[in-house]
C-alpha cells in the first residue's frame, strides 16, 4: 500500500528476507528470542518497530504468551486476581464464635469471682419482716433503694400492718411515700395489696410465686426478691443492672425480663439464684455502671467481652467506683454486721451514690 521499492532496495530486501524466511524454519523459542533481541543495525527503522510489536497473528500463541505484549484473552481468569494478591499476604483470622458451653463455663466463673468480690452481698432494702420487705420493693420502682429506706420508717410506723394500711386515707399515704416518685400510683398499689392480704391471706405475705403475682402492682421481680429474701425460696431478681449486665456479658440478648430470666435460670443451679442477683446487681452499682462502666477497676474484666466500653485507665476508673467500693456510705440504714461499708445517713443522698 506504499511506494513500489527500488531494484536497489530490492537487493536489500532480498538480503533481509534470508533471515525472517530462516526464522520461520526456526523453532519458536529461538524466534521469540530473535524478537525480543535488539534489531540489527543494517535493518531499516520500519523493520525495528514491527519487531517490538505484539507477534502476527499467524504466530504460535506460545510465542506471542513469551512476548512482552499483554497476556492473551484464553488466559485463565484467576490469572489477574492472583497476580494482584500482595506476596506473602494472609487473610485475618476471625474470632470464633464462643459456644455455649464456653459462655456457661465463663459465666459460672464470673459468679465465683464476684462471690469473692462481694462475700457480704445482700438486699439493699431495710426490712424487718415479709410485709416491710413487699412494701418497700414496691416502692423502689423508679428510685434509688437509699430513698425508700429513708421513706419507709415513717411509713411503718403510720401503718405497721396490712391491715392498718388497707384502711389508709390515700392521700395521706401518698404524702408519707411521695419522696420516692410516682406517690399516687404507688399508693394505690399499696392498699391494694394490703387489703388482698387482710382478705384473702388473713394479713399474712404468701410464699409462693404464683400466690404473690396475683397482688397489686406485684410482679415476678418483686415476688422474687420477697421470695429470696424473706422465705429462703431461691429466685432471680431481674431489675435494671441485671438485665442490663447479663447482656454485657454476653449471657444473653433477650430483653424481656422474663425470657431474661428463663435464660440466666438454665446457667445456673437454682440454689445460685438469689445470692447470683445480689452478686450481680451490687456489682452494677458499684462498678459496671450503665453510662460510664469502671473497666479499668473491675475485678471481673479479665473475663467480660464487653471490656473497654468504659474507662480503661485504672487511676481513672478507681474514681468512678461508688459506695464501699469507693469509700461511700451504702444504701441502708441499718446494714447486715458483716457490711465492710458505712451506713446511709437518714436525710438526704450520699455522694457516690447510684
Amino acid at each position: 500500500m506504499g511506494e513500489q521499492p527500488s531494484a536497489k532496495s530490492n537487493k536489500a530486501a532480498k538480503g533481509a528476507s534470508a533471515k525472517p524466511t530462516s526464522a520461520k524454519s526456526a523453532s519458536p523459542a529461538s524466534a521469540s528470542a530473535k524478537s525480543a533481541g535488539p534489531a540489527p543495525a543494517s535493518a531499516p527503522a520500519s523493520a525495528s518497530a514491527k519487531s517490538a510489536g505484539p507477534a502476527p497473528a499467524s504466530a504460535p500463541a506460545s510465542a506471542s504468551a513469551k512476548s512482552a505484549g499483554p497476556a492473551p484473552a484464553s488466559a485463565p481468569a484467576s490469572a489477574p486476581a492472583s497476580a494482584s494478591k500482595p506476596a506473602g499476604a494472609k487473610r485475618p483470622k476471625r474470632a470464633k464464635p464462643e459456644s455455649r458451653l464456653a459462655m456457661v463455663r465463663r459465666a459460672r466463673r464470673m459468679n465465683r469471682e464476684l462471690a469473692d468480690v462481694y462475700p457480704y452481698a445482700h438486699p439493699e432494702l431495710d426490712f424487718r419482716d415479709p410485709f416491710e420487705l413487699l412494701v418497700a420493693t414496691v416502692l423502689s420502682a423508679q428510685t434509688t433503694d437509699l430513698r425508700v429506706n429513708q421513706t419507709t420508717p415513717a411509713l411503718f410506723a403510720a401503718y405497721p400492718t396490712p391491715e392498718d394500711m388497707a384502711a389508709a386515707v390515700p392521700e395521706e399515704l401518698e404524702q408519707v411515700i411521695r419522696p420516692t416518685g410516682f406517690f399516687r400510683a404507688k399508693a394505690r398499689s399499696l392498699i391494694g395489696l394490703s387489703t388482698a392480704l387482710r382478705d384473702r391471706y388473713d394479713g399474712e405475705v404468701p410464699g409462693t410465686l404464683k400466690d404473690l403475682v396475683t397482688l397489686p402492682g406485684v410482679g415476678r421481680k418483686t415476688a422474687n426478691v420477697v421470695l429470696g429474701n424473706a422465705f429462703g425460696v431461691p429466685g432471680l431478681t431481674v431489675d435494671t443492672h441485671f438485665g442490663r449486665l447479663v447482656r454485657r456479658w454476653k449471657w444473653t440478648d433477650q430483653e424481656d425480663p422474663e425470657k431474661v430470666e428463663a435464660e440466666i435460670a438454665a446457667i445456673f443451679p437454682k440454689s445460685e439464684w438469689t445470692m447470683l442477683s445480689h452478686r450481680i446487681i451490687f456489682h452494677g452499682r458499684r462498678v459496671c455502671h450503665s453510662r460510664k462502666p469502671a473497666c479499668g477497676a473491675c475485678p471481673i474484666a479479665h473475663l467480660c467481652p464487653s471490656y473497654g466500653e468504659g474507662e480503661t485507665d485504672p487511676e481513672k476508673a478507681r474514681k468512678l467506683l461508688k459506695y464501699e467500693m469507693g469509700g461511700y456510705p451504702g444504701q441502708r440504714l441499718s446494714p447486715p454486721p458483716d457490711y465492710p461499708g458505712r451506713p446511709a445517713p437518714p436525710l438526704g443522698t450520699p455522694a457516690g451514690g447510684e
